[in-house]
């Protein structure tokens, strides 16, 4: 009763529960109220429709009797009345409308429901509306609905969009309309609503789409596909100095969506459908654009100079033969790339063996005979599409309506003469004999074709031509693309392919060793110093040596071809010696290029979907092209460059020769320590530090010095003697130095290795010892286990790079060069042998000649003049062990000497104390039995890894350790393990 009458006490009736059905039928009120749209009732609507959607999804899960309520009342219809109206509908409210009808059908989850919003064909009234498309919200959300609406197509809800009856289907018909609109967001929202509807397995729905709109769609996409790639033609052509790479690339990047939309039509395997686009593309756009490309550019001709001449005097002249003028073209460069693009992503038979064919085996001839003979292979349906790339003559949009208004009444669905799109060509060559041939003869007589002695062929010839690198590889890389994706094909036939590669070519040779000429001419020409050719085309090119080679289980190279590969690898191989003798960093750059070799083998469609392989090579880092795709730049790129091409041929013999790797790589990363191994520390060498971080933190380790390997260690609370290896590092890549302010301090930094050192390092830290000696003996074993390391690898290459005596000075002398490692007796970490009293009085007369001496110096000294070569014998003293090493290198002699000088005086000899040995020590699978990865080198042997089990440690000692005299005990100074400290025994020395 005390109701308010006016519509200002609207509000005091909403329910409090805005998820109820009392809320829904608040709001069905409003819609009836306000059927009107005006200024002051929009924002009201716009809400009133949101909160509609809302209650709607909520009740589909939760109370159906929302959505009958929904339904009772039509209110569908509400939505369609407010759409139709002119002064408001349209915009603000048919965002919202398109929004809550987006949601609405995209969160339903009931299938009856979905039904009966399907039903009363409003949703197609919704679909057929007349938007106002230039609103660009209005455009968004219009085709976000069908395309949320193609997504609930299936065999049963086809029938709701579909009508038999009236062969009408709203929601494909106008979705293709905006295959070509200027935002990619839409065009792509196309693209899925078309797929979605193929996909339907619907008989009369796929021959609708066939017979009334597959020829003016696709007729019109492929042109709309021919402009984009004259547009990116013309960027390649306009940008020969980088500057525009990006729109470059958004242009390649749209093409591939083009080809694998294309793609997917043809994966889903409708024969009918597949047949028309097969036949466009062919037709339209590969032969008469891409292919037409190929041939020579027709010199200026009188017709041409007529009428350029006729535009500068403002005259009209009618020219009829110009073909050049009415057929563009794009350049070779484009022409290979987009072919190669086509062979790459479609793997359609019947398109991609025909275009093969019409490559390999055609002439110029086929502009005018077109295509029909190849195709009676694989369809007996044909629309006879006129051979050009010429523009249709209706849009899409009209010649849908032109299709669709027309009679359906006794109408022969196989008849050309529908579309407006299918020409009758005048110059088609009858098809003889075509009702006695089934499809497989048919194939198999267009497989003959190459033994016919006709040689004429130009394109193909254009192929081998761009294979020359006399400039550079600008038209070899694409080309050497275009030969990989034709081979790679699984739709080309294998066996038609190795007839035709078996034919003769026009110069007389058969085409598979014209081929193989070619491909080792390149290989040869990128072993110069002074070569042109790009990495990516060298490795292109060695994938494609082997793909023509071989031969059942082996690689098939005459003599000739054999000579020219080996003197290519040997050519390429002189280059990087140069460099291994002038180059600082040239171990870093070894591994570094055979690292990025190794990884992961050339992908030719990652390749090609690239666009700076359209662009013409350039040698300036600058553009951030890929070092691979353009040319090296400055000396340090140059040496890259040459190791890399080394290191292909190299692999490339090995593989063709059957020769087996045993020297690469440098490292053998498989028995080398990785972060928690657990390692048996019992006989190796500790330093225990503390590591200051950047940060503050601080960690108590154990240092360790592997042959190649950095290692700090944590105790292992388990197992006594053992460790967990916790930081990890090549001794190569360390570099240490020391602290002005502290002497027991050490700088440490261990680099990810390489010769860029631009990535964060594994470690950067500060490494605190307990004594100065500690610190001291740690710097010197990390500096001198850097340089052996780099010393050992060196020897490596030169043995790669068949260097015989690769000069060694200074450390060199204490690695052999043939290749094996003399490991150097264990001694004590502090050696004090030479501090007992009357040694140095000893070793001062022990250098001079002096009548003065005591028999058993004599007898010592005679004992080393006896041993010949200047080794310590078993019984000699502590001053033969120290001088022998100088001794054999011959740095002193009394001989050439002067008297009085220098030189001249005995010079006391360096302790063995101050070299501190490398780690050898094994890491194993169990304590008890030791697994030992074999060595690819003659590299010494790094530790395996441990097994956590509890073992007899005894069983271990005594089965690890191999028998070796170098390797004594454990150092006491440094080993956390250290026993009880035994009595040595003092040499007896004597003096005079």
């Amino acid at each position: 009763m005390f109701r308010s009458r006016s519509w200002f006490g609207a509000n005091w009736n909403k329910p409090k529960n805005r998820l109820s059905l009392e809320h829904m039928k608040y709001l069905y009120s409003v819609l009836e109220k306000n059927m009107t749209v005006s200024e002051n009732n929009r924002g009201l609507l716009v809400e009133t429709l949101r909160s509609i959607a809302e209650i709607l999804i909520w009740g589909d899960q939760h109370d159906s009797s929302v959505f009958d309520f929904f339904l009772e009342k039509n209110m569908l219809s509400y939505f369609i009345h407010i759409m139709r109206q002119k002064n408001g509908g349209p915009g603000f409210v048919c965002v919202q409308l398109l929004q809550t009808l987006n949601i609405l059908f995209e969160n339903i989850r009931n299938e009856t429901s979905l039904y009966y919003l399907l039903s009363n064909n409003q949703v197609n009234s919704i679909i057929v509306h007349k938007f106002d498309f230039s609103d660009e919200d209005v455009m968004g959300y219009y085709i976000l609905f069908l395309k949320t609406l193609s997504l609930k197509l299936n065999k049963h809800t086809i029938h709701f969009f579909y009508n038999e009856h009236t062969n009408d289907f709203p929601l494909y018909t106008e979705a293709i309309k905006f295959f070509n609109h200027p935002e990619s967001m839409v065009r792509i929202a196309v693209r899925t609503i078309t797929l979605n509807v193929y996909r339907v397995q619907n008989t009369n729905m796929l021959q609708f789409i066939r017979d009334r709109t597959a020829a003016p769609y696709f007729s019109n996409l492929v042109w709309f596909i021919g402009n984009h790639i004259l547009e990116l033609d013309a960027c390649v052509r306009n940008d020969t100095d980088h500057q525009s790479q990006s729109r470059l690339s958004n242009l390649v990047a749209e093409h591939l969506d083009h080809l694998h939309y294309i793609n997917d039509i043809f994966c889903l395997k409708i024969d009918d459908l597949n047949a028309v686009l097969t036949e466009h593309l062919l037709h339209k756009l590969f032969v008469p654009l891409y292919i037409f490309s190929l041939t020579p550019t027709p010199s200026l001709s009188i017709a041409t100079v007529t009428q350029n001449l006729a535009a500068v005097l403002n005259k009209v002249v009618e020219i009829e033969d110009m073909p050049e003028a009415n057929n563009p073209r794009v350049s070779v460069v484009t022409a290979f790339f987009l072919l190669s693009m086509v062979f790459l992503v479609i793997k359609h038979a019947p398109l991609v063996h025909t275009l093969a064919w019409v490559i390999f085996n055609a002439d110029n001839s086929i502009f005018k005979e077109g295509l029909v003979k190849l195709l009676d292979a694989y369809t007996d349906r044909k629309q006879f599409v006129a051979l050009g790339f010429a523009e249709p003559q209706e849009s899409l949009e009209r010649a849908l309506e032109t299709t669709l208004s027309a009679t359906n009444s006794d109408t022969n669905i196989s008849r050309s003469g529908d579309s407006p799109q299918e020409e009758q060509p005048t110059n088609l060559p009858m098809l003889a004999q075509h009702s006695e041939l089934n499809r497989t003869d048919e194939e198999k007589e267009k497989m003959k074709g190459p033994d016919d002695p006709t040689t004429n062929r130009p394109f193909l010839d254009t192929v081998i031509t761009a294979m020359d690198c006399a400039d550079n590889d600008y038209l070899a890389l694409l080309a050497l693309c275009l030969i990989f994706a034709i081979v790679d094909n699984n739709g080309v036939d294998k066996d038609w392919l190795e007839k035709t590669l078996n034919s003769s070519s026009s110069c007389g040779t058969k085409c598979k060793s014209l081929f193989v000429e070619k491909l080792l001419k390149i290989a040869y020409m990128s072993s110069t110093p002074a070569s042109r050719i790009r990495l990516v085309t060298l490795e292109l090119n060695a994938i494609l040596i082997q793909r023509f080679t071989r031969s059942s289980n082996k690689y098939d190279l005459n003599e000739g071809q054999h000579a020219m590969l080996t003197e290519s690898r040997y050519h390429s191989m002189n280059v990087v010696k140069f460099y291994y003798k002038s180059e600082d960093i040239f171990l870093d750059l070894f591994e570094d290029e055979y690292n990025e070799m190794s990884k992961s083998t050339l992908n030719v469609e990652f390749l090609c979907a690239d666009s700076t392989i359209l662009l013409p090579p350039t040698g300036t880092p600058l553009t951030g092209i890929m070092f691979t795709r353009r040319l090296p730049c400055g000396d340090v790129e140059k040496a890259r460059r040459a190791i890399r091409v080394f290191l292909y041929l190299r692999r490339l013999c090995q593989i063709i020769f059957g020769e087996i790797e045993t020297l690469l790589p440098l490292t053998n990363q498989h028995i080398c320590v990785d972060i928690d191994d657990v390692l048996d520390l019992n006989n190796s060498d500790l330093i225990a530090c503390t590591i200051i971080m950047k940060d503050g933190q601080k960690q108590r380790r154990f240092l360790v010095i592997d042959v190649q390997q950095l290692i700090l260690v944590e105790p292992d609370l388990k197992r006594l003697g053992w460790g967990i290896a916790k930081i990890v590092g090549f001794l190569q890549d360390t570099e240490v130095s020391g602290d002005k302010d502290d002497t027991r301090c050490l700088h440490l930094t261990i680099s990810r290795g390489g010769a860029t050192r631009n990535q964060s390092p594994i470690l950067s830290a500060k490494l605190v010892f307990d004594d100065y000696i500690r610190c001291m003996a740690a710097k010197q074993r990390l500096t001198k286990g850097r340089s052996k390391v780099r010393q050992k690898k060196m020897l490596q290459i030169a043995q790669i790079l068949e260097i015989k005596e690769p000069s060694t000075e200074g450390n060199n002398s204490g690695i052999a060069t043939s290749g094996r490692i003399t490991l150097r007796e264990h001694r004590p970490l502090f050696s004090t042998a030479n501090r007992v009293p009357g040694f140095a009085a000893a070793l001062r007369l022990g250098s001079m000649p002096s009548a003065g001496v005591s028999r058993v110096q004599i007898a010592n000294r005679s004992t080393m003049n006896s041993s010949g070569d200047g080794r310590r014998s078993p019984s000699s003293s502590s001053y033969s062990r120290h001088t022998s090493r100088r001794e054999t290198d011959g740095s002193l002699s009394s001989n050439t000497s002067r008297p009085g000088t220098r030189e001249s005086s005995p010079r006391t000899p360096r302790p063995r104390s101050e070299e501190i040995p490398l780690e050898d020590f094994r890491r194993s699978t169990s304590p008890g039995a030791m697994s030992r990865s074999p060595a690819t080198s003659w590299r010494p042997a790094t530790p395996s890894k441990l097994a956590m089990e509890k073992v007899n440690h005894d069983e271990g000692c005594s089965s690890d350790v191999p028998e070796d005299k170098t390797v004594s005990s454990t150092s006491e100074e440094t080993s956390f393990i250290a026993g009880e400290r035994k009595s040595k025994k003092s040499s007896t020395i004597q003096t005079v």
